[in-house]
Protein backbone atom coordinates (compact mmCIF):
# COMPACT_ATOMS: atom_id res chain seq x y z
CA UNK A 1 0.00 0.00 0.00
CA UNK A 2 2.99 2.33 0.32
CA UNK A 3 3.16 2.82 -3.46
CA UNK A 4 -0.47 3.87 -3.45
CA UNK A 5 0.22 6.44 -0.72
CA UNK A 6 3.15 7.83 -2.73
CA UNK A 7 1.00 8.14 -5.84
CA UNK A 8 -1.68 9.99 -3.90
CA UNK A 9 0.95 12.39 -2.52
CA UNK A 10 2.38 12.92 -5.99
CA UNK A 11 -0.93 13.49 -7.77
CA UNK A 12 -2.70 15.25 -4.85
CA UNK A 13 -5.90 15.84 -6.83
CA UNK A 14 -6.88 12.19 -6.84
CA UNK A 15 -8.22 10.05 -4.01
CA UNK A 16 -8.87 6.34 -4.25
CA UNK A 17 -10.94 4.31 -1.88
CA UNK A 18 -11.47 0.65 -2.64
CA UNK A 19 -13.27 -1.99 -0.53
CA UNK A 20 -11.90 -5.46 -0.96
CA UNK A 21 -14.05 -8.54 -0.38
CA UNK A 22 -11.75 -11.01 1.32
CA UNK A 23 -13.80 -13.96 0.06
CA UNK A 24 -13.00 -13.00 -3.55
CA UNK A 25 -9.30 -13.57 -2.99
CA UNK A 26 -8.19 -16.95 -4.33
CA UNK A 27 -6.75 -19.41 -1.85
CA UNK A 28 -3.42 -19.35 -3.64
CA UNK A 29 -2.94 -15.68 -2.86
CA UNK A 30 -3.82 -16.23 0.83
CA UNK A 31 -1.13 -18.83 1.31
CA UNK A 32 2.28 -17.82 2.58
CA UNK A 33 4.65 -17.65 -0.36
CA UNK A 34 8.07 -19.23 -0.29
CA UNK A 35 11.17 -17.00 0.01
CA UNK A 36 11.93 -17.64 -3.67
CA UNK A 37 8.49 -16.38 -4.73
CA UNK A 38 8.76 -13.37 -2.43
CA UNK A 39 12.13 -12.45 -3.92
CA UNK A 40 10.77 -12.87 -7.46
CA UNK A 41 7.81 -10.62 -6.67
CA UNK A 42 10.13 -7.92 -5.36
CA UNK A 43 12.55 -8.04 -8.30
CA UNK A 44 9.93 -8.24 -11.05
CA UNK A 45 7.93 -5.11 -10.23
CA UNK A 46 5.71 -5.22 -13.33
CA UNK A 47 4.95 -8.75 -14.57
CA UNK A 48 4.95 -9.20 -18.33
CA UNK A 49 1.85 -11.40 -18.15
CA UNK A 50 -1.25 -9.64 -16.80
CA UNK A 51 -2.43 -11.41 -13.60
CA UNK A 52 -5.78 -13.21 -13.68
CA UNK A 53 -8.30 -11.71 -11.26
CA UNK A 54 -11.28 -14.02 -11.76
CA UNK A 55 -13.03 -16.25 -14.29
CA UNK A 56 -16.28 -15.84 -16.19
CA UNK A 57 -17.06 -19.46 -16.88
CA UNK A 58 -13.99 -20.84 -18.69
CA UNK A 59 -12.82 -17.33 -19.65
CA UNK A 60 -10.00 -15.95 -17.47
CA UNK A 61 -10.29 -12.21 -16.86
CA UNK A 62 -7.05 -10.30 -16.24
CA UNK A 63 -6.67 -6.86 -14.70
CA UNK A 64 -5.85 -5.37 -18.12
CA UNK A 65 -9.13 -6.74 -19.49
CA UNK A 66 -11.04 -5.11 -16.63
CA UNK A 67 -9.39 -1.77 -17.42
CA UNK A 68 -10.18 -2.21 -21.13
CA UNK A 69 -13.88 -2.59 -20.29
CA UNK A 70 -13.72 0.46 -18.02
CA UNK A 71 -12.06 2.58 -20.72
CA UNK A 72 -14.66 1.51 -23.30
CA UNK A 73 -17.45 2.37 -20.85
CA UNK A 74 -15.87 5.78 -20.12
CA UNK A 75 -15.72 6.61 -23.83
CA UNK A 76 -19.36 5.60 -24.36
CA UNK A 77 -20.55 7.58 -21.35
CA UNK A 78 -18.57 10.71 -22.28
CA UNK A 79 -19.82 10.68 -25.85
CA UNK A 80 -23.41 9.93 -24.87
CA UNK A 81 -23.65 12.35 -21.95
CA UNK A 82 -21.41 15.04 -23.43
CA UNK A 83 -23.01 15.11 -26.86
CA UNK A 84 -26.53 13.81 -26.24
CA UNK A 85 -28.68 15.05 -29.11
CA UNK A 86 -26.47 16.41 -31.87
CA UNK A 87 -27.06 20.13 -32.28
CA UNK A 88 -26.61 22.20 -35.43
CA UNK A 89 -24.48 24.76 -33.54
CA UNK A 90 -22.12 22.69 -31.37
CA UNK A 91 -20.92 23.78 -27.96
CA UNK A 92 -19.26 22.20 -24.95
CA UNK A 93 -18.35 18.55 -25.32
CA UNK A 94 -19.90 18.24 -28.76
CA UNK A 95 -17.69 21.08 -29.98
CA UNK A 96 -14.57 19.36 -28.58
CA UNK A 97 -15.44 15.99 -30.12
CA UNK A 98 -16.23 17.55 -33.51
CA UNK A 99 -12.96 19.50 -33.41
CA UNK A 100 -11.04 16.29 -32.69
CA UNK A 101 -12.76 14.42 -35.52
CA UNK A 102 -12.23 17.27 -37.98
CA UNK A 103 -8.54 17.44 -37.07
CA UNK A 104 -8.08 13.74 -37.77
CA UNK A 105 -10.08 14.00 -40.98
CA UNK A 106 -7.76 16.78 -42.15
CA UNK A 107 -4.69 14.70 -41.23
CA UNK A 108 -6.02 11.71 -43.14
CA UNK A 109 -6.97 13.96 -46.06
CA UNK A 110 -3.35 15.02 -46.42
CA UNK A 111 -2.30 11.40 -47.02
CA UNK A 112 -5.28 9.62 -48.54
CA UNK A 113 -7.74 10.16 -51.34
CA UNK A 114 -11.18 11.50 -50.31
CA UNK A 115 -13.02 8.18 -50.66
CA UNK A 116 -10.32 6.36 -48.67
CA UNK A 117 -10.48 9.06 -45.98
CA UNK A 118 -14.13 8.20 -45.40
CA UNK A 119 -13.12 4.61 -44.71
CA UNK A 120 -10.03 5.15 -42.60
CA UNK A 121 -10.38 8.31 -40.52
CA UNK A 122 -13.18 7.02 -38.19
CA UNK A 123 -11.05 3.91 -37.61
CA UNK A 124 -7.86 5.89 -36.88
CA UNK A 125 -9.69 8.43 -34.67
CA UNK A 126 -11.25 5.66 -32.60
CA UNK A 127 -7.84 4.01 -32.18
CA UNK A 128 -6.32 7.31 -31.03
CA UNK A 129 -9.02 8.07 -28.45
CA UNK A 130 -9.06 4.50 -27.12
CA UNK A 131 -5.26 4.18 -26.98
CA UNK A 132 -4.62 7.53 -25.29
CA UNK A 133 -7.14 6.82 -22.51
CA UNK A 134 -5.75 3.31 -22.04
CA UNK A 135 -2.24 4.76 -21.80
CA UNK A 136 -3.27 7.30 -19.16
CA UNK A 137 -4.46 4.51 -16.83
CA UNK A 138 -0.82 4.15 -15.77
CA UNK A 139 -0.84 7.71 -14.36
CA UNK A 140 -3.89 7.21 -12.13
CA UNK A 141 -3.23 6.62 -8.41
CA UNK A 142 -4.03 3.02 -7.50
CA UNK A 143 -3.02 1.47 -10.83
CA UNK A 144 -0.56 -1.25 -9.92
CA UNK A 145 -0.70 -0.51 -6.18
CA UNK A 146 -4.14 -1.79 -5.10
CA UNK A 147 -4.81 -5.50 -5.28
CA UNK A 148 -4.14 -8.92 -3.85
CA UNK A 149 -0.77 -9.67 -2.32
CA UNK A 150 1.21 -11.38 0.39
CA UNK A 151 -0.47 -11.05 3.82
CA UNK A 152 1.35 -8.88 6.35
CA UNK A 153 1.32 -10.81 9.62
CA UNK A 154 2.97 -7.96 11.49
CA UNK A 155 0.13 -5.52 10.77
CA UNK A 156 -2.98 -5.15 12.90
CA UNK A 157 -5.11 -4.29 9.84
CA UNK A 158 -7.29 -7.18 8.62
CA UNK A 159 -6.39 -6.90 4.92
CA UNK A 160 -2.83 -5.58 5.16
CA UNK A 161 -0.33 -6.92 2.63
CA UNK A 162 3.41 -6.61 2.26
CA UNK A 163 3.59 -6.62 -1.56
CA UNK A 164 0.95 -6.29 -4.30
CA UNK A 165 1.32 -9.34 -6.52
CA UNK A 166 -1.99 -9.08 -8.42
CA UNK A 167 -3.07 -5.45 -8.87
CA UNK A 168 -6.68 -4.75 -9.74
CA UNK A 169 -5.79 -2.21 -12.44
CA UNK A 170 -3.18 -2.25 -15.19
CA UNK A 171 -2.79 -0.04 -18.31
CA UNK A 172 -4.48 -2.12 -21.04
CA UNK A 173 -1.85 -1.17 -23.61
CA UNK A 174 0.91 -2.54 -21.36
CA UNK A 175 -0.57 -5.97 -22.11
CA UNK A 176 0.69 -7.30 -25.44
CA UNK A 177 -2.61 -9.17 -25.95
CA UNK A 178 -4.48 -5.89 -26.47
CA UNK A 179 -1.90 -4.23 -28.73
CA UNK A 180 -1.68 -7.35 -30.92
CA UNK A 181 -5.48 -7.46 -31.08
CA UNK A 182 -5.52 -3.82 -32.23
CA UNK A 183 -2.82 -4.56 -34.80
CA UNK A 184 -4.77 -7.62 -36.02
CA UNK A 185 -7.88 -5.48 -36.53
CA UNK A 186 -5.79 -3.02 -38.52
CA UNK A 187 -4.31 -5.86 -40.60
CA UNK A 188 -7.74 -7.25 -41.53
CA UNK A 189 -9.25 -3.85 -42.30
CA UNK A 190 -6.23 -2.66 -44.32
CA UNK A 191 -6.41 -5.75 -46.56
CA UNK A 192 -10.17 -5.26 -46.94
CA UNK A 193 -9.73 -1.63 -47.96
CA UNK A 194 -6.84 -2.52 -50.31
CA UNK A 195 -8.95 -5.13 -52.11
CA UNK A 196 -11.92 -2.77 -52.18
CA UNK A 197 -9.81 0.02 -53.67
CA UNK A 198 -7.65 -1.93 -56.13
CA UNK A 199 -9.56 -5.16 -56.70
CA UNK A 200 -7.86 -8.54 -56.12
CA UNK A 201 -5.86 -8.47 -59.36
CA UNK A 202 -5.21 -4.76 -59.03
CA UNK A 203 -3.73 -5.29 -55.56
CA UNK A 204 -1.29 -7.87 -56.95
CA UNK A 205 -0.29 -5.43 -59.69
CA UNK A 206 0.02 -2.64 -57.11
CA UNK A 207 2.56 -4.68 -55.12
CA UNK A 208 4.51 -6.41 -57.89
CA UNK A 209 4.16 -4.22 -60.99
CA UNK A 210 7.02 -2.14 -62.44
CA UNK A 211 6.48 1.41 -61.24
CA UNK A 212 8.90 3.29 -63.51
CA UNK A 213 9.07 4.00 -67.23
CA UNK A 214 11.49 1.60 -68.90
CA UNK A 215 12.74 0.48 -72.28
CA UNK A 216 12.30 -3.01 -73.69
CA UNK A 217 15.98 -3.76 -73.07
CA UNK A 218 15.75 -3.02 -69.33
CA UNK A 219 12.31 -4.55 -68.86
CA UNK A 220 13.42 -8.05 -67.81
CA UNK A 221 16.00 -6.94 -65.18
CA UNK A 222 13.54 -4.41 -63.79
CA UNK A 223 10.76 -7.02 -63.81
CA UNK A 224 12.90 -9.39 -61.73
CA UNK A 225 13.90 -6.54 -59.42
CA UNK A 226 10.31 -5.47 -58.78
CA UNK A 227 9.26 -9.09 -58.22
CA UNK A 228 11.84 -9.23 -55.44
CA UNK A 229 10.65 -5.83 -54.11
CA UNK A 230 7.07 -7.10 -54.22
CA UNK A 231 7.96 -10.17 -52.19
CA UNK A 232 9.62 -7.98 -49.57
CA UNK A 233 6.62 -5.62 -49.61
CA UNK A 234 4.25 -8.57 -49.15
CA UNK A 235 6.29 -9.75 -46.16
CA UNK A 236 6.08 -6.22 -44.72
CA UNK A 237 2.31 -6.02 -45.23
CA UNK A 238 1.60 -9.46 -43.78
CA UNK A 239 4.03 -9.50 -40.84
CA UNK A 240 6.27 -6.49 -40.21
CA UNK A 241 3.64 -3.76 -40.12
CA UNK A 242 1.19 -5.44 -37.68
CA UNK A 243 4.02 -6.61 -35.42
CA UNK A 244 5.67 -3.18 -35.46
CA UNK A 245 2.38 -1.49 -34.54
CA UNK A 246 1.75 -3.88 -31.67
CA UNK A 247 5.27 -3.91 -30.23
CA UNK A 248 5.81 -0.15 -30.51
CA UNK A 249 2.76 0.69 -28.40
CA UNK A 250 3.21 -2.20 -25.97
CA UNK A 251 6.93 -1.63 -25.44
CA UNK A 252 6.65 2.08 -24.73
CA UNK A 253 3.74 1.80 -22.28
CA UNK A 254 5.13 -1.28 -20.52
CA UNK A 255 8.52 0.40 -20.24
CA UNK A 256 6.96 3.55 -18.82
CA UNK A 257 4.93 1.56 -16.30
CA UNK A 258 8.07 -0.28 -15.20
CA UNK A 259 10.01 2.98 -14.87
CA UNK A 260 7.33 4.57 -12.67
CA UNK A 261 6.98 1.41 -10.60
CA UNK A 262 10.73 1.33 -9.92
CA UNK A 263 10.68 5.01 -8.93
CA UNK A 264 7.71 4.55 -6.60
CA UNK A 265 9.23 1.40 -5.08
CA UNK A 266 11.92 3.42 -3.30
CA UNK A 267 11.81 3.13 0.49
CA UNK A 268 12.05 6.88 0.98
CA UNK A 269 8.88 8.75 0.05
CA UNK A 270 10.91 11.88 -0.75
CA UNK A 271 13.24 9.95 -3.04
CA UNK A 272 10.36 8.21 -4.82
CA UNK A 273 8.60 11.54 -5.44
CA UNK A 274 11.81 13.16 -6.74
CA UNK A 275 12.46 10.25 -9.09
CA UNK A 276 8.90 9.89 -10.30
CA UNK A 277 8.14 13.58 -10.98
CA UNK A 278 10.18 13.70 -14.23
CA UNK A 279 8.91 10.21 -15.01
CA UNK A 280 5.29 11.36 -14.78
CA UNK A 281 6.00 14.36 -17.00
CA UNK A 282 7.82 12.23 -19.57
CA UNK A 283 5.19 9.47 -19.47
CA UNK A 284 2.36 11.96 -20.03
CA UNK A 285 4.00 13.02 -23.29
CA UNK A 286 4.70 9.41 -24.26
CA UNK A 287 1.08 8.37 -23.65
CA UNK A 288 -0.25 10.97 -26.08
CA UNK A 289 2.59 10.61 -28.58
CA UNK A 290 2.39 6.82 -28.86
CA UNK A 291 -1.38 6.89 -29.35
CA UNK A 292 -0.89 9.52 -32.06
CA UNK A 293 1.88 7.51 -33.74
CA UNK A 294 -0.22 4.33 -33.71
CA UNK A 295 -3.17 6.08 -35.37
CA UNK A 296 -0.99 7.93 -37.91
CA UNK A 297 0.82 4.74 -38.89
CA UNK A 298 -2.50 3.06 -39.65
CA UNK A 299 -3.30 5.96 -42.00
CA UNK A 300 0.16 5.87 -43.61
CA UNK A 301 0.13 2.09 -44.09
CA UNK A 302 -3.30 2.18 -45.72
CA UNK A 303 -2.06 5.02 -47.93
CA UNK A 304 0.66 2.77 -49.37
CA UNK A 305 -1.99 0.21 -50.40
CA UNK A 306 -4.73 2.59 -51.57
CA UNK A 307 -3.00 5.03 -53.90
CA UNK A 308 -2.92 5.64 -57.64
CA UNK A 309 0.28 7.71 -57.51
CA UNK A 310 2.57 4.85 -58.55
CA UNK A 311 0.35 3.23 -61.18
CA UNK A 312 1.45 3.50 -64.83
Amino acid sequence: MSRFVKKVILCALFAAFFAVNIHAQPAASQAVASPVKVEAAQTQIVPQIAPILFHIGPLPVSNSMVCTWIVALIILVIVRVGVGTVKEIPYGMQNAIEALCEAWEDLAGGVLEPKVVRWVFPFATTFFIFAVICNFVDLIPGAGSIGFGLPDKNSSLPLAITEVTRPFFRPPTSDANLTFAMASIFFIMSLFWAVRYNGPLGLVKHVFAIKVETSKLAFIPLFLLFIFIGIMESFSILFIRPVALALRLYGNIFGGETMLSMALAQKSILMSVLLSLPGYFFETIVCVLQAFVFAMLTIAFVGTLCSESDHH
